[in-house]
């Protein structure tokens, strides 16, 4: 396996062909809203909330039943997200819950008039490589393609992690994360310490053999470069697309989001010539698939919340990740008096039942009586990565810790001025049974790459609070307390 160096990013980027000129999230724009292609329906299954950070305006359903999946397919929308939050899901139940929510998504698309062939499936997941793959793409394949004939194309995988936002960057196959002003190989970052989803490669090549081992040989893997991006634009895109064999695996390279834009403009026209495609991608592709532009974050005042402030702001962080506690450490400096910490061990939440369900109770009050006070709260876990003996043990530690968070949120009556969830297992399960929301808009985000959600339906708890989904992996070391700030 090659061994890869981190890289200067403004010398890098600076030596890369010069940007695609034309504006190809137009181009896409103007190709979705043509009669011919116009019925074409994306359906984002996204293994964690965090997927939303690039989009606005477009719904996320936390249920996946027919009557409910019916009724978003019989709106006008060009695609939705559904929430799976299987990464924190241990891959056998993983794969039984991709497979119930595939198996609806066709019923309910069949119900509504659409065909199979006019599905596609992305599913979204981590742009740092975490998460079950490649076992979510062939559950996925195994429904959509059953039935299909001897002579019917093979679905050709995609694989696009790149995500501005959150600085992930592909370039010569190779992904990078940004840390400070450096590009380093994501195999040689802590994302791929994972102790559940862990890998070593930073060549996407080698990722995709390393996971899927003797799946594809190395001669079914190829790459749209940088250079087919920036210099051929959509149509050479499109050319270099129709020149693979289907069936492979498809490394889209792109360093700057208008190589994401050209890079799917070339992928439409690629389908209008009948390719078939499945991806595995990052929050970015989604935004440019569905031809959503930039909206920038969402301010206090377009929020209007209460002024004077009538109860305080709620912050759940659950993530473990360094990037999660450095953030939480400028928070905490920075806001002093003006926030109260609530620290919960995480040996006192995994050692017994009886214990977690008495520091919830004890959190609870002492966080009722902060709202209602107007002052802000942060309710944490101890910092400190606790983990067990194999991949499965960790994930459980992961989801009681979840859970003891999500019953603090359970228990407040007092509506808090706004709500931020840090994690993608906490902001799900905050979302799904905290605050029982079933269908969501995306407004937009809060920060760069951080989500904001709004839902107004009749049967959620604190109806309409601003949620916002706050990746453990985004954002600089005080882009919380920044939104914190800005919000209070």
């Amino acid at each position: 396996m090659t061994t890869y160096s981190p890289l200067p990013r403004a010398q890098t980027l600076a030596s890369l062909p010069p940007e695609y000129p034309s504006n190809a999230l137009s181009q896409i724009t103007t190709f979705l809203s043509s009669t011919s292609t116009h019925l074409r329906r994306l359906v984002v299954l996204d293994d964690d909330p965090t997927g939303t950070q690039t989009c606005h305006d477009i719904s996320v359903l936390t249920v996946w039943d027919i009557p409910t999946l019916t009724a978003e397919f019989r709106t006008n929308s060009r695609g939705f997200f559904i929430l799976t939050n299987s990464r924190a899901l241990p891959p056998a139940e993983a794969e039984t819950l991709i497979r119930e929510i595939c198996q609806n998504v066709l019923a309910a698309a069949l119900d509504t008039g659409l065909s199979k062939d006019s599905l596609d499936v992305v599913l979204r997941g981590d742009s740092t490589l975490r998460g079950h793959f490649p076992l979510e793409v062939d559950v996925a394949l195994n429904v959509f393609d059953a039935g299909s004939g001897a002579d019917a194309v093979a679905p050709t995988w995609v694989l696009a992690p790149f995500f501005f936002q959150g600085g992930r960057y592909t370039i010569d196959d190779v992904h990078y994360v940004l840390e400070g002003e450096e590009l380093v190989p994501a195999g040689q970052t802590q994302f791929a310490r994972d102790a559940t989803f862990g890998y070593k490669s930073s060549s996407l090549r080698d990722y995709v053999l390393e996971k899927a081992p003797g799946r594809f040989t190395p001669e079914q893997i190829h790459s749209v470069t940088l250079e087919d991006v920036r210099v051929g634009g959509p149509e050479g895109v499109r050319d270099r697309l129709l020149r693979f064999p289907a069936g492979g695996v498809v490394i889209a390279n792109a360093a700057a989001e208008s190589d994401m834009h050209v890079f799917v403009m070339g992928l439409l026209l690629a389908e209008a010539k009948g390719s078939r495609y499945i991806y595995r991608t990052g929050a970015a592709f989604v935004s440019t698939r569905l031809g959503i532009p930039y909206k920038a974050p969402i301010t206090a005042t377009e929020l209007q919340l209460p002024n004077p402030r009538q109860t305080g702001g709620l912050i759940l962080a659950g993530s473990y990740v360094p990037k999660t506690t450095a953030q939480l450490k400028v928070l905490t400096e920075r806001r002093g008096d003006l926030l109260s910490v609530i620290e919960m061990r995480v040996e006192d939440l995994i050692a017994s039942k009886d214990g977690a369900a008495e520091v919830v109770k004890n959190v609870i009050a002492q966080t009722e009586s902060n709202l209602k006070a107007g002052k802000d709260t942060l309710v944490m876990t101890s910092r400190g990565l606790v983990t067990g003996d194999n991949e499965l043990s960790s994930l459980k530690i992961g989801s009681r810790v979840a859970e003891a968070l999500v019953a603090v949120l359970e228990g407040i009556e007092v509506r808090p001025r706004f709500v931020v969830a840090k994690g993608g297992i906490t902001s799900s399960d905050a979302a799904t049974k905290g605050l029982r929301m079933k269908r969501a808009l995306i407004v937009g985000q809060a920060a760069a790459g951080v989500p904001l959600w709004r839902c107004d339906e009749g049967t959620s708890r604190h109806r309409g609070v601003p949620f916002v989904v706050f990746p453990g992996n985004v954002g600089g070391e005080s882009t919380l307390c920044d939104l914190v700030e800005a919000w209070s």
